[in-house]
């Protein structure tokens, strides 16, 4: 092989590892964490508070819309009272920082809440999220403002 093939070769592997890189970075971690979100969605979907214990961090903390902290068990609690007839995130957007990452989107939902009463509601969340040293997600703080129109 010549010089000018060996340069030539030499620079389309650079600039294909450099784009198959920052698609890597692109897609790993906000694409991880956005299938967690989505098996939060799922755990929702299906009533089953089982599918996102194990992403929320023992230190967890909620803040809902209501304005109140709940820690990783009353969470969980909270959950397994909630029936949901209908759940959907929209325009759900991770941005990742290093080995945090912070997830945003809308969730609207139609059920029951905890405490038996008809819930109907439009919110705005904002899940924080850190990558644990075991290398695992999960969701350290979240936070729900209500949407009004």
């Amino acid at each position: 092989m010549n010089r000018t093939w060996t340069w030539c070769l030499i620079a389309v592997l650079s600039l294909a590892s450099a784009a198959w890189s920052q698609d890597k970075k692109a897609g790993g971690t906000e694409g991880a964490v956005a299938a967690l979100e989505q098996q939060w969605l799922q755990s929702q979907q299906t009533n089953n508070p089982d599918l996102v214990a194990p992403l929320l961090a023992d230190k967890f903390v909620s803040t809902g819309s209501d304005g109140k902290v709940s820690d990783k068990a009353q969470s969980l609690a909270d959950a397994k009272k909630t029936k949901y007839d209908s759940v959907a995130y929209e325009n759900l957007k991770v941005t990742a920082f290093g080995n945090t990452a912070v997830a945003t989107g809308d969730f609207k939902a139609k059920g029951t809440d905890a405490s038996g009463k008809p819930l109907d509601t439009h919110e705005r969340f904002t899940d924080t999220w850190v990558k644990m040293p075991n290398g695992k997600w999960q969701c350290v703080a979240s936070q729900a403002s209500p949407v009004k129109m």
